[in-house]
């Protein structure tokens, strides 16, 4: 594979990870710029990792993998949204109620939801015989690339939406989930 053909590639993988990024940026709104380098950071080393995995990996799980990945996503994706929803509802039931904190382990889990795909195209390097290493620099320097992208993005449209935001990233978290599990 060349270059722009793995460039397309990563930006197509991390296309998930931009709107995940996108939406942390709406929920949690005293995101420190500390905090906001966990994304790309994260999302970029599981997408360049997951291929890793999947190409040496192999065929032995490619099955099982793809049978499940959606699955596995929904379930994590779909946690993660409904939470964000049902604390912007019950919000405002509690006077004393505390801003949602970004933590690490949340950035984890939607790090691995969003790159199982990426497991699956490291499967399919394998029988490519790509160049494994090159392929997920590439992959994970772009998906980084484009969650810093999502980052600014999400800080101008998050202002605009003001306390709906929650809200509006906790329904893209779950709109992903199902598009990974009907896909």
């Amino acid at each position: 594979m060349s270059v722009l053909e793995l460039i397309v590639l990563g930006i197509a993988l991390a296309m998930d990870a931009f709107a995940v990024t996108i939406s942390n940026t709406f929920v949690f709104k005293k995101l420190t710029r500390k905090r906001s380098v966990l994304m790309p950071l994260f999302f970029g080393a599981f997408q360049g990792l997951m291929p890793l995995i999947g190409y040496f990996v192999g065929s032995l799980v490619s099955s099982v993998i793809s049978q499940y990945a959606g699955i596995i996503t929904f379930v994590i994706l779909g946690f993660l949204g409904g939470k964000m929803i049902w604390d912007t509802v019950h919000e405002n039931d509690d006077e004393n109620a505390q801003e949602q904190t970004f933590t690490v382990s949340i950035v984890f889990f939607q790090a691995i939801a969003t790159s199982i795909d990426a497991l699956a195209v490291g499967v399919s390097f394998a029988a490519l015989s790509v160049n494994i290493v090159e392929a997920s620099s590439i992959i994970a320097l772009t998906t980084a690339l484009c969650c810093v992208v999502a980052l600014i993005i999400g800080r101008r449209f998050g202002t605009m939406l003001g306390d709906r935001a929650s809200m509006v990233g906790g329904i893209v978290l779950i709109l992903i989930g199902l598009k990974s599990l009907f896909s």
